[in-house]
């Protein structure tokens, strides 16, 4: 696993008592001003000012405005693309595996809303050092992904042409949420996971039986024995029908 590509540069570089709940503070007053102003138009003194502090409290933890930016961002990144990293021993197919993956995916990137979607909003505003960290975890991602997936429609429970493309397909809907998601929509978290999991599962082809297992199942299925034929009942002549003389 890549390191992170951001390390506290200020005059703090070790936790100490209460240093993390007060780094946290300056992440959460910046986390909502990227999101509502974006990343060009906020500056360390608006950041300063929704605190209610001063200056050197900011710049003791962080350095500047990149270096805060970019630890908001690392938390999702990192959590959204180590999804896969199961433990060895882990005795499930491909396919659950997978779909474990895509479900875990999604459930990251709508946790750390609205961190996770900067890095589609402002992809201009990283440093060379952060892009090659992400590149870095990305690449492992998908590696791991495609092999999923691969193992799943050789087993045949997956059912597409090309690996990477239902692989980039199947991840696009939680990347392009940032489009359109808002924590107080109709659906609540739980719901919004489970839909959108079951819409990027169906991309990927998901069968819940495998087609070579459903037609051996056919093959060797026993004939239907053929109906029974039964004696015809011979009819009485007319004189000895009820009802006549």
């Amino acid at each position: 696993m890549p390191k992170p590509p951001v390390t506290p540069r200020g005059r703090q570089r070790l936790p100490t008592a209460g240093s993390d709940e007060k780094r946290e503070r300056i992440l959460k007053a910046a986390e909502t001003l990227f999101d509502r102003n974006g990343y060009a138009s906020t500056t360390m003194e608006q950041i300063v000012q929704a605190l209610g502090v001063t200056k050197p409290f900011v710049y003791y933890y962080f350095r500047n405005k990149q270096e805060i930016f970019e630890t908001l961002c690392w938390a999702p990144t990192q959590a959204c693309f180590t999804v896969l990293d199961f433990a060895a021993d882990d005795p499930r197919p491909a396919h659950e595996k997978a779909v474990d993956g895509l479900q875990r995916l999604i459930a990251a990137t709508i946790a750390h809303y609205p961190a996770a979607f900067f890095p589609y909003r402002e992809p201009q505003a990283f440093s060379p050092a952060y892009l090659k960290a992400s590149r870095t975890l990305t690449r492992q991602f998908y590696r791991q992904f495609c092999e999923l997936l691969e193992q799943g429609r050789a087993s045949g429970h997956f059912d597409f042409h090309e690996t990477r493309i239902a692989a980039q397909a199947a991840c696009s809907l939680p990347g392009f949420l940032y489009n359109w998601y808002r924590p107080a929509g109709r659906l609540g978290t739980a719901e919004m996971v489970a839909e959108l999991t079951t819409l990027a599962s169906r991309v990927l082809g998901l069968r819940q039986v495998p087609a070579r297992a459903s037609a051996a199942r056919v093959r060797k299925a026993p004939a239907a024995s053929p109906p029974k034929k039964t004696p015809a009942r011979r009819s009485r002549p007319a004189a000895e029908s009820p009802g006549t003389a």
